[in-house]
């Protein structure tokens, strides 16, 4: 694929959830088909190996495997993809990079490395290292709240300005003073907001895109919505308000008993059954059960425009 770079990285991006058996081994069959509807849905672009993709819990053999499977499907369609290669240890990260390279992925998405904390040095020289093993293929960088070291914008720009392949930026959006802090590295790399804060996110002239939640619900509305808001963001804010009082109403009350993000993306695939993944999680961790469907999905369909649930293909 093409390199991406801070104008093309952009969009409703969708992620790859790991269809788990009941023996805890991944389902490669259901994960394929997964691939094909995101493929189908038209989504801007497909990654790997975020948190939802339980990136924490794979072997490297399973990480070859999924990346194959990602790169041959996704190369054959034209469709942008991202290689998660995410480690706490740095070393294991240069080498995901330089074993996949072969699969020329539009980027790789990683996230510092997440036992001691790195200071702006170290981040500096993480990134020129990786930078100079990746070559062409641009880095984007993943840094949640849950990350040992969450940038400042000041930090962001240092890396931005020190490191020209750093395209774009993964991380939570903040109240108006954040939207203006950040707004002056808009310019520099795509910034990339949650999916259920996108439009805000436009409408504030920070956001490029979402590596997205919402598409978890149904990647071919996700889809439709990332044009309105492109297209009427008034009327796309709208659409965010109403996605935002689902999710207070169905989705907060189980991060705030303790489930993850894993789990919750996963709840929200199931909710909108646009593809065979099911909720369970690799161990050790809990995930919601399936008989808790049916009432967030009577949510959502309560909360959310209908055409959440029109089918994919």
């Amino acid at each position: 694929m093409t390199p991406l770079n801070n104008n093309t990285c952009r969009g409703n991006w969708g992620t790859l959830l790991l269809p788990i058996n009941a023996d805890e081994s991944i389902d490669f069959s259901r994960l394929s088909t997964q691939i094909d509807l995101l493929i189908a849905a038209g989504v801007d672009g497909i990654y790997s190996n975020g948190t939802a993709g339980e990136f924490h819990t794979q072997t490297e053999i399973e990480f070859d495997q999924i990346n194959q499977i990602l790169a041959e499907k996704c190369n054959a369609a034209n469709m942008p993809f991202q290689i998660g290669v995410s480690h706490l240890v740095p070393a294991i990260t240069l080498d995901r990079i330089t074993r996949t390279k072969f699969l020329e992925p539009s980027a790789y998405q990683v996230i510092l490395p997440d036992w001691v904390a790195l200071t702006d040095v170290e981040a500096e020289q993480f990134f020129i290292k990786l930078a100079e093993v990746a070559d062409t293929v641009p880095l984007v960088l993943y840094n949640p709240p849950h990350a040992k070291r969450v940038l400042s914008a000041a930090s962001y720009a240092n890396l931005f300005k020190k490191i020209p392949s750093l395209i774009s930026v993964k991380l939570l959006d903040g109240d108006d003073k954040w939207y203006n802090e950040m707004k002056p590295l808009a310019t520099r790399a795509a910034i990339f907001v949650p999916g259920h804060h996108l439009a805000t996110g436009v409408h504030q002239g920070v956001a490029q895109g979402a590596y997205s939640n919402v598409a978890c619900i149904n990647p071919k509305a996700a889809q439709q919505w990332w044009q309105l808001i492109n297209d009427d963001i008034d009327e796309a804010l709208k659409v965010e308000a109403a996605i935002q009082s689902f999710f207070t109403a169905y989705i907060v009350p189980y991060a705030k008993a303790g489930y993850s993000n894993p789990a919750l993306d996963k709840l929200l695939a199931t909710t909108g059954n646009w593809a065979p993944i099911g909720t369970r999680l690799r161990w050790p961790y809990q995930w919601i059960s399936e008989d808790d469907v049916s009432a967030v999905r009577k949510g959502a369909e309560h909360y959310l425009p209908a055409w959440f649930f029109q089918p994919i293909q």
